[in-house]
């Protein structure tokens, strides 16, 4: 597809989907968009051009993919479905591409209603936070059709580093459900050995110098590292997000019966955090529990 000739259009303009449809902008697409506060996609069109919707169906309308990024499951089929849904605006052969981190179920079932509807529905749940999205380099896992992925995949490129496809429809979910369980256990194991320091003393800045270059390393330990050392936890993905995305996680595997202990217990040291009022602090910020 040349970037000229392909319409797009890009639903929630979030943190992450603001950055991401302005990437579109910028490779050349022509984007239409949608956000539930229209004056936030107002906004958008004066600083990257395109145009701006009133409905999902209005964005929709023409448009060769559709790309959305919302907050869960309910928030995804209130733009996907009914008459104000995307899907209702949506041409025939039209993609749908989902940068929701929602449930595998929602991502089946909307497949299954796009291809009734001769229609097509990736789910591209995305890794990388705030920064990826601002720098154009977030990762990005998907479930669906090998077809639809193969011609969405160079679209969604324009603002990721790694676009890979899973397997069929939910499984880029799942993918990002072991993402999210990967990075809770992570952070608590980080944050009781950041804390261990402190307490027994240690020049924590030296100490993560020296460790990061061994086998402890991690993005989280050189990313965050310091900042938690220092208490800052004003940047990156919050509490209130993880703690959704690790209630995907959790009843996901209560269906697969997959035993995720330490999931569990990091699930309830969030819900500690957010009773401090860190609800919209930093994932980082489970250190603070500890103190």
């Amino acid at each position: 597809m040349e970037n000229s000739n392909t319409r797009v259009a890009f639903i929630g303009l979030g943190v992450m989907g603001v950055h991401m449809a302005a990437h579109l902008a910028r490779a050349g697409y022509t984007v239409a968009v949608y956000n539930r506060t229209q004056a936030k996609a107002a906004q958008w069109v004066q600083a990257n051009g395109g145009r701006a919707a009133a409905t999902p169906r209005e964005a929709a309308e023409g448009a060769d993919i559709v790309c959305a990024c919302v907050g869960n499951d309910d928030d995804l089929r209130a733009v996907v479905l009914g008459e104000s849904g995307a899907f209702a605006g949506m041409k025939p052969g039209a993609i749908f591409v989902d940068h929701t981190t929602a449930s595998a179920d929602v991502a089946r079932q909307l497949h299954a209603i796009a291809r009734e509807r001769g229609l097509h529905f990736v789910d591209a749940p995305v890794s990388g936070g705030e920064a990826g999205a601002k720098n154009g380099v977030l990762t990005v896992m998907c479930g669906g059709d090998a077809e639809p992925f193969a011609t969405a995949q160079p679209v969604i490129s324009a603002y990721a580093q790694a676009v890979t496809r899973m397997g069929e429809s939910g499984a880029g979910q799942l993918t990002k459900m072991v993402n999210q369980i990967c990075i809770a256990g992570l952070l608590q194991s980080l944050s009781e050995a950041l804390n261990f320091g402190q307490q027994a003393g240690l020049d924590m800045p030296q100490v993560l110098d020296v460790i990061s270059k061994g086998a402890a390393s991690s993005w989280q330990m050189q990313n965050r590292g310091l900042t938690m050392c220092e208490g800052k936890f004003d940047f990156g993905f919050a509490v209130d997000w993880m703690r959704k995305d690790l209630g995907l996680c959790l009843a996901e595997a209560k269906r697969n019966q997959a035993p995720l202990p330490v999931t569990a217990l990091v699930d309830q040291f969030y819900a500690d955090v957010q009773k401090q009022g860190g609800g919209r602090w930093d994932t980082s910020s489970l250190i603070r529990r500890l103190k």
